[in-house]
Protein backbone atom coordinates (compact mmCIF):
# COMPACT_ATOMS: atom_id res chain seq x y z
CA UNK A 1 0.00 0.00 0.00
CA UNK A 2 1.16 3.69 -0.74
CA UNK A 3 0.95 5.38 2.34
CA UNK A 4 -0.73 9.08 1.40
CA UNK A 5 -1.08 12.59 3.99
CA UNK A 6 -3.57 14.84 2.26
CA UNK A 7 -2.67 18.75 3.46
CA UNK A 8 -5.16 21.49 2.64
CA UNK A 9 -6.66 24.04 4.51
CA UNK A 10 -10.09 23.54 2.99
CA UNK A 11 -12.06 20.72 5.15
CA UNK A 12 -13.86 19.99 1.80
CA UNK A 13 -10.85 19.71 -0.70
CA UNK A 14 -9.03 18.13 1.48
CA UNK A 15 -11.76 15.68 2.73
CA UNK A 16 -12.52 14.86 -1.49
CA UNK A 17 -8.90 14.64 -2.28
CA UNK A 18 -8.77 11.90 0.74
CA UNK A 19 -11.59 10.21 0.12
CA UNK A 20 -10.35 9.60 -4.02
CA UNK A 21 -7.80 8.70 -3.14
CA UNK A 22 -8.64 6.13 -0.53
CA UNK A 23 -10.74 4.62 -3.16
CA UNK A 24 -8.04 3.40 -4.67
CA UNK A 25 -6.67 -0.55 -3.36
CA UNK A 26 -3.13 0.72 -3.93
CA UNK A 27 -3.34 3.49 -1.49
CA UNK A 28 -3.94 4.86 2.55
CA UNK A 29 -4.46 7.90 3.55
CA UNK A 30 -2.85 7.47 6.71
CA UNK A 31 -3.31 11.01 8.10
CA UNK A 32 -4.46 14.54 6.70
CA UNK A 33 -3.85 18.60 7.93
CA UNK A 34 -5.14 21.49 7.45
CA UNK A 35 -1.59 23.41 7.13
CA UNK A 36 1.73 22.64 6.32
CA UNK A 37 2.95 23.50 9.24
CA UNK A 38 1.83 20.31 10.24
CA UNK A 39 4.02 18.29 7.59
CA UNK A 40 6.93 17.54 9.20
CA UNK A 41 5.00 16.42 12.59
CA UNK A 42 2.94 13.99 10.34
CA UNK A 43 5.87 12.70 8.05
CA UNK A 44 7.50 11.43 11.41
CA UNK A 45 4.46 10.36 12.58
CA UNK A 46 2.92 8.27 9.95
CA UNK A 47 5.81 7.79 7.83
CA UNK A 48 4.06 8.58 4.29
CA UNK A 49 5.17 7.40 1.14
CA UNK A 50 4.12 10.44 -0.68
CA UNK A 51 2.97 13.94 0.52
CA UNK A 52 -0.07 15.41 -1.40
CA UNK A 53 -0.21 19.42 -0.41
CA UNK A 54 -2.24 22.70 -1.57
CA UNK A 55 0.52 25.28 -2.72
CA UNK A 56 -1.28 28.14 -0.93
CA UNK A 57 -2.15 27.85 2.49
CA UNK A 58 -2.50 30.84 5.26
CA UNK A 59 0.35 30.15 7.30
CA UNK A 60 3.08 27.66 5.86
CA UNK A 61 2.34 27.37 2.15
CA UNK A 62 3.30 24.05 -0.33
CA UNK A 63 6.78 25.60 -1.29
CA UNK A 64 7.54 25.33 2.12
CA UNK A 65 6.28 21.92 3.33
CA UNK A 66 8.10 20.99 -0.44
CA UNK A 67 11.49 22.42 1.50
CA UNK A 68 11.08 21.05 4.54
CA UNK A 69 10.00 17.35 4.06
CA UNK A 70 12.74 16.74 1.06
CA UNK A 71 14.45 17.47 3.38
CA UNK A 72 14.04 14.74 5.71
CA UNK A 73 15.79 11.39 5.81
CA UNK A 74 14.12 9.03 3.75
CA UNK A 75 11.87 11.73 2.39
CA UNK A 76 8.86 10.91 1.30
CA UNK A 77 7.70 12.26 -2.56
CA UNK A 78 5.91 15.19 -2.50
CA UNK A 79 2.64 16.64 -5.24
CA UNK A 80 1.92 20.29 -5.40
CA UNK A 81 -1.96 20.68 -6.35
CA UNK A 82 -3.08 24.33 -7.38
CA UNK A 83 -6.07 26.05 -8.48
CA UNK A 84 -3.91 27.94 -11.46
CA UNK A 85 -2.19 26.90 -14.15
CA UNK A 86 1.09 28.77 -14.23
CA UNK A 87 2.31 30.26 -11.22
CA UNK A 88 6.20 30.73 -10.05
CA UNK A 89 5.56 28.67 -6.52
CA UNK A 90 4.93 25.74 -8.29
CA UNK A 91 7.64 26.66 -10.48
CA UNK A 92 10.10 26.99 -7.08
CA UNK A 93 8.25 23.98 -5.13
CA UNK A 94 9.66 21.81 -8.32
CA UNK A 95 13.13 23.09 -7.79
CA UNK A 96 12.73 22.60 -3.87
CA UNK A 97 12.41 18.86 -4.66
CA UNK A 98 8.54 18.00 -5.64
CA UNK A 99 7.49 15.10 -7.42
CA UNK A 100 5.52 17.69 -10.11
CA UNK A 101 2.54 19.25 -9.54
CA UNK A 102 -1.30 18.63 -10.81
CA UNK A 103 -4.56 21.09 -11.08
CA UNK A 104 -7.18 20.16 -8.66
CA UNK A 105 -9.56 19.98 -11.05
CA UNK A 106 -7.43 17.07 -12.13
CA UNK A 107 -10.07 13.65 -12.58
CA UNK A 108 -10.22 11.33 -9.95
CA UNK A 109 -8.36 8.37 -11.73
CA UNK A 110 -5.83 10.64 -12.52
CA UNK A 111 -4.92 11.94 -9.18
CA UNK A 112 -4.65 8.55 -8.25
CA UNK A 113 -2.54 7.42 -11.04
CA UNK A 114 -0.40 10.72 -10.04
CA UNK A 115 0.12 8.87 -6.41
CA UNK A 116 0.70 5.56 -7.50
CA UNK A 117 3.31 7.58 -10.41
CA UNK A 118 5.71 9.50 -8.00
CA UNK A 119 5.44 6.75 -5.23
CA UNK A 120 7.55 4.62 -7.82
CA UNK A 121 10.12 7.87 -8.49
CA UNK A 122 8.56 9.12 -11.35
CA UNK A 123 7.16 12.37 -12.00
CA UNK A 124 3.66 13.64 -13.06
CA UNK A 125 3.13 16.82 -14.19
CA UNK A 126 -0.26 18.38 -15.56
CA UNK A 127 0.52 18.00 -18.92
CA UNK A 128 -1.54 21.28 -19.89
CA UNK A 129 0.69 22.99 -18.16
CA UNK A 130 3.90 21.22 -18.22
CA UNK A 131 5.23 22.76 -21.38
CA UNK A 132 4.07 26.59 -20.57
CA UNK A 133 5.47 26.10 -17.09
CA UNK A 134 9.23 25.15 -18.02
CA UNK A 135 8.67 27.42 -20.81
CA UNK A 136 8.12 30.74 -19.05
CA UNK A 137 9.84 30.45 -15.70
CA UNK A 138 13.02 28.15 -16.86
CA UNK A 139 14.88 30.11 -19.09
CA UNK A 140 16.86 33.33 -17.57
CA UNK A 141 20.24 35.09 -18.22
CA UNK A 142 22.63 34.40 -20.54
CA UNK A 143 24.72 33.30 -17.40
CA UNK A 144 22.02 31.02 -16.05
CA UNK A 145 22.13 29.46 -19.98
CA UNK A 146 26.00 28.80 -19.54
CA UNK A 147 25.78 27.48 -16.13
CA UNK A 148 22.99 25.13 -17.24
CA UNK A 149 24.83 24.20 -20.36
CA UNK A 150 27.79 23.30 -18.18
CA UNK A 151 26.10 21.42 -16.03
CA UNK A 152 25.13 19.34 -18.44
CA UNK A 153 27.97 18.63 -19.78
CA UNK A 154 29.05 15.83 -17.03
CA UNK A 155 26.88 13.93 -18.33
CA UNK A 156 27.55 10.88 -21.61
CA UNK A 157 26.30 11.60 -24.58
CA UNK A 158 23.44 8.78 -23.97
CA UNK A 159 22.36 10.20 -20.64
CA UNK A 160 22.20 14.37 -22.49
CA UNK A 161 19.88 11.99 -24.93
CA UNK A 162 17.52 11.07 -21.58
CA UNK A 163 17.58 13.91 -20.05
CA UNK A 164 16.72 15.74 -22.92
CA UNK A 165 14.01 12.98 -23.89
CA UNK A 166 12.53 13.38 -20.32
CA UNK A 167 12.00 17.78 -20.87
CA UNK A 168 10.00 17.47 -23.78
CA UNK A 169 7.61 15.02 -21.23
CA UNK A 170 8.07 11.40 -22.42
CA UNK A 171 7.77 8.63 -19.92
CA UNK A 172 10.15 5.96 -19.80
CA UNK A 173 8.22 3.72 -22.53
CA UNK A 174 8.06 6.40 -24.75
CA UNK A 175 11.93 7.66 -24.37
CA UNK A 176 13.33 3.58 -24.90
CA UNK A 177 11.46 3.32 -28.13
CA UNK A 178 12.90 6.69 -29.28
CA UNK A 179 16.80 5.83 -28.48
CA UNK A 180 16.24 2.29 -29.31
CA UNK A 181 16.80 0.90 -25.63
CA UNK A 182 15.14 -0.80 -23.10
CA UNK A 183 13.16 1.04 -20.40
CA UNK A 184 15.43 -0.87 -17.75
CA UNK A 185 18.34 0.80 -19.55
CA UNK A 186 16.70 4.29 -19.75
CA UNK A 187 16.00 4.22 -15.60
CA UNK A 188 19.64 3.38 -15.42
CA UNK A 189 20.81 6.56 -17.34
CA UNK A 190 18.14 8.83 -15.74
CA UNK A 191 19.43 7.29 -12.52
CA UNK A 192 22.87 8.09 -13.10
CA UNK A 193 22.11 11.58 -14.48
CA UNK A 194 20.38 12.65 -11.36
CA UNK A 195 23.04 11.40 -9.80
CA UNK A 196 25.95 13.40 -11.66
CA UNK A 197 23.60 16.91 -11.39
CA UNK A 198 23.22 16.31 -7.80
CA UNK A 199 19.22 16.64 -8.47
CA UNK A 200 15.90 14.77 -6.90
CA UNK A 201 13.93 14.01 -9.53
CA UNK A 202 13.53 13.70 -13.47
CA UNK A 203 11.06 16.76 -12.81
CA UNK A 204 14.49 18.97 -11.68
CA UNK A 205 16.60 17.06 -14.82
CA UNK A 206 13.78 18.77 -16.80
CA UNK A 207 13.64 22.28 -15.28
CA UNK A 208 17.73 22.06 -16.13
CA UNK A 209 17.23 21.13 -19.39
CA UNK A 210 14.91 23.63 -20.63
CA UNK A 211 16.90 26.47 -18.64
CA UNK A 212 19.94 24.75 -20.95
CA UNK A 213 17.72 25.76 -23.52
CA UNK A 214 18.21 21.98 -25.31
CA UNK A 215 14.50 21.82 -25.98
Amino acid sequence: MIRVIVLDDEQLVRDGIAMILGASAAIEVVATGDDGALAVELVHKHRPDVVVTDIRMPRVDGLEVTRRVRALPDAPAVVVLTTFDLDEYVYAALESGAAGFLLKDTPPADLARAVEVVAAGDAMLAPTVTKRLLGRFARGTESKLAAAKSKLDVLTDREREVAVAVATGAGNAEIAARLFMSEATVKVHLSRAIGKLSLQNRTQVAILVHQAGEV
